[in-house]
């Protein structure tokens, strides 16, 4: 996301310069031709310098924009080793998780609803079942949908990452979150009428934390497998 927002300032820079220059070259046309300090016009149809300036310095400008933008796509399609690799998978309408490298752990992730919400959490984003990361760390994360559903697509602004969920077809990004902390995403595809409510809450710890995260989770949901099913018949009632 670093990367992303130096890239906008930039731009911006670019695009303010250019404004600029466009409108001063306006308003001195307008004041250096017009008809009383120019009453009989300039009847040139060509200049060469003029030709050759108006296509190189555009091209140069695109050059300028296209090195950081290439290493910017290269960034992010290119995945570095991971220290942790996360598999989320869209249903309707909720988001499973698996960590494959850490005893198969997987449990659903649900929206908490308006009427159970707690005070501090946040209507429409605070979920039942959070993921939880080390904090200057590599997290690689899978993203796909289930076989039977439709197009997700699993974002978080902080980090700059938002992938598409497609079934029958795996996805990956990655980040790495630099700061302790809450960080909250929401499905960012049109995925039916429970859309606005897959939420995604990311908490980043302490490398010391995570251990202990692992083995409160893998007793949590040992007894209580991905796949709840009242939510499952829940969601197909709303599809129908």
């Amino acid at each position: 996301m670093r990367e992303l927002t130096n890239f906008h300032n930039l731009l911006l820079v670019i695009i303010t310069l250019i404004t600029l220059f466009v409108l001063g070259l306006l308003i001195y046309v307008v004041w250096r031709f017009g008809e009383k300090r120019n009453p009989t016009p300039s009847k040139t149809s060509h200049n060469t310098v003029i030709e050759i300036l108006w296509t190189v310095v555009p091209v140069l400008m695109l050059v300028v924009i296209a090195v950081p933008s290439f290493a910017l796509l290269y960034h992010q399609d290119v995945i570095p080793k991971a220290d942790m690799t996360i598999k989320a998978t869209g249903h309707q309408w909720y988001w499973e998780y698996q960590f494959p490298n850490h005893g198969e752990l997987t449990f659903d992730s649900n929206i908490v609803e308006a009427d159970d919400l707690k005070p501090g959490q946040k209507r429409l984003l605070e979920v039942d079942n959070r993921i939880v990361v080390p904090v200057n760390k590599t997290v690689r994360v899978i993203v796909t949908a289930a076989p039977d559903g439709v197009l997700h697509a699993w974002a978080i602004p902080a980090f700059g990452v938002k992938i598409d969920a497609v079934p029958g077809r795996l996805n990956e990004t990655w980040f790495r979150a630099e700061r302790e902390g809450v960080y909250y995403g929401q499905c960012s595809e049109l995925c039916g009428v429970r859309h606005g409510f897959m939420p995604i809450r990311v908490d980043v710890v302490s490398d010391r934390a995570i251990p202990a995260w692992l083995v409160k989770a893998r007793k949590e949901f040992a007894a209580a497998p991905a796949g709840n099913t009242e939510m499952v018949a829940t969601n197909a009632a709303a599809s129908r």
